[in-house]
């Protein structure tokens, strides 16, 4: 059975749909102001890969993710450049499809704009008046939340207790401090639209409750987003849906971790925000950068937990990848003995059994990602022991099959019916050439020499090698791998920081 943790109960639940095999999911997106971030990333990525293991076992899904594309943020922007809103909201969703093409992130189902759905939100604004949930302040339009008693069940707070927050506007026309805005009134030389209350633009929340019944009915089965969404973009959606159509809005709620750099929360005020784009041109990483490293590293972590950033994670992640990378050429070395194919199948069907276990556990990818590990490590001893050509072909198919679910294995372009036509890892196209590195020895290298090294002077080795990583001297730790390797000695970096070897 598969079982999501839904946010509303604070608790894993099985996972049943309104309609058997079919799924519809809202998920928040962007503001379109300003490039992507490593939030809007993981957000992206842990969607997709819901979305897909959804579709892994047999379900249907209708996806829909919006663009606000009318908002304070977007208004000063086009302030900012001198430019009118409309080209500051189309250059930013053209940086939106292209880090998402980067990160091999799958358009939606559907991608609704708040712009194309003015008729949508104002029959929505209006039906909350005509119940009286609603009022009107000199062409302003606010939700009474004090009429919406469930109002804080999502983040549980009490209305008592809440004080104004983020995009939460202080204003004496309110009759309850928390008081939110549906439609907002024209101010000078800002977007505006006509409605019964006058010309002007909706808020914030009124757009995704719009969006989100207009395409997928008044209940739906998941509405996801970031943790910074619960309150109160969230929260302001079951009331103002609720109140409208008097009935269920979602069933299950699910949110994605916050990312930190180093131990504190990305902002730009500190100097440690990071988009998308500088990861793939401007950082030290620009000439090797994959989508699949990133998806690998933003996976290692459960979706919901805190996800902590560093030039030495990503590096970990890549190194865990090269590994998998340095097995998938092993397989495509053509071999007649056949001694270990029953083991092959029967660590296939375990490897199929654990991943299945371990993503109907509310999408656990850290696990998933393990069993991974384990597999690998399972078919380079099995190599070892004597695979057939058929065998190997099938181990290369299994890695495929499984990781496509989380986007990964699928950059070489090797054809299984022709075994000799290799493709180096990492290709061409991501090899670094401004930084000099050391010729790496592949693991699968034959006649590696018998190390005259004892276990101390190794682990002095590398713990010389980690103080060079710490210290992004990648030169020298670099050459210190290499100089293990003439040794005989295999390393590998895993992706919770420790380093493990072997003669």
């Amino acid at each position: 059975m598969l079982k999501i943790y839904n946010t509303l109960t604070g608790r894993k639940e099985t996972f049943e749909p309104l309609v058997p095999k079919t799924v519809r999911m809202y998920v928040c997106g962007v503001t379109v102001y300003d490039e992507c971030h490593l939030g809007h990333a993981r957000s992206a990525l842990v969607f997709e890969t819901i979305r897909r293991y959804l579709q892994y076992r047999k379900f249907k899904v209708r996806f829909v993710k919006n663009f606000t594309d009318v908002d304070d943020k977007i208004i000063n922007r086009a302030k900012e450049l001198g430019i009118p809103w409309q080209a500051v909201t189309a250059r930013y969703i053209k940086a939106y499809y292209r880090d998402m093409k980067r990160l091999g992130i799958r358009k939606a189902t559907v991608e609704p704009k708040a712009t194309t759905h003015m008729a949508d939100i104002i029959g929505l604004v209006r039906t909350l008046l005509r119940k009286g949930i609603a009022y009107r302040a000199d062409g302003d339009v606010y939700f009474q939340v004090e009429k919406f008693p469930a109002y804080g069940a999502l983040s549980k707070r009490k209305l008592s207790d809440m004080q104004a927050g983020a995009r939460v506007e202080v204003d004496e026309r309110k009759r309850h401090p928390m008081d939110f805005a549906l439609w907002k009134a024209a101010k000078p030389g800002e977007p505006a639209w006509n409605s019964p209350w006058g010309p002007g633009r909706p808020g914030w929340h009124i757009e995704c409750s719009a969006m989100s019944m207009k395409h997928l009915g008044k209940t739906f089965d998941i509405h996801g987003g970031g943790a910074d969404l619960i309150f109160p973009h969230h929260e302001n959606e079951i009331a103002q849906s609720c109140a409208a159509t008097g009935k269920a809005f979602a069933r299950y709620w699910v949110h994605n971790g916050f990312v930190q750099v180093n131990q504190e929360k990305m902002s730009k005020s500190l100097g440690n925000f990071f988009t998308i784009r500088e990861i793939f041109e401007k950082s030290e990483w620009s000439e090797e950068m994959t989508g699949e490293i990133l998806r690998y590293y933003l996976q290692t972590n459960h979706y919901r937990s805190p996800l902590d950033f560093s030039d030495q994670a990503l590096r970990e992640a890549k190194n865990a990848l090269d590994g998998f990378y340095d097995l998938f050429k092993r397989l495509t070395e053509p071999e007649g003995r056949a001694t270990a194919d029953k083991g092959l199948m029967e660590a296939n069907e375990r490897c199929r059994s654990a991943f299945r276990e371990a993503m109907d556990d509310d999408f656990n990818t850290p696990v998933a990602i393990a069993e991974f590990q384990r597999l690998r490590s399972d078919v380079n001893k099995l190599v070892d022991q004597g695979l057939s050509t058929e065998a190997r072909q099938i181990a290369r198919k299994e890695f495929r099959s499984l990781g496509k679910d989380l986007g990964l294995f699928q950059l070489d372009k090797w054809r299984f019916r022709v075994l000799d036509e290799p493709t180096d890892w990492p290709p061409p196209w991501m090899r670094p050439q401004d930084r000099p590195r050391v010729p790496q020895p592949s693991i699968a290298d034959a006649d590696l020499p018998v190390s005259t090294l004892s276990d101390e002077e190794i682990k002095e080795k590398l713990d010389e090698r980690n103080e060079a990583r710490r210290q992004k001297d990648f030169v020298k730790a670099d050459q210190i791998r290499a100089e293990l390797a003439r040794e005989g000695i295999i390393i590998e970096d895993k992706p919770d920081g420790t380093t493990r070897w072997k003669r």
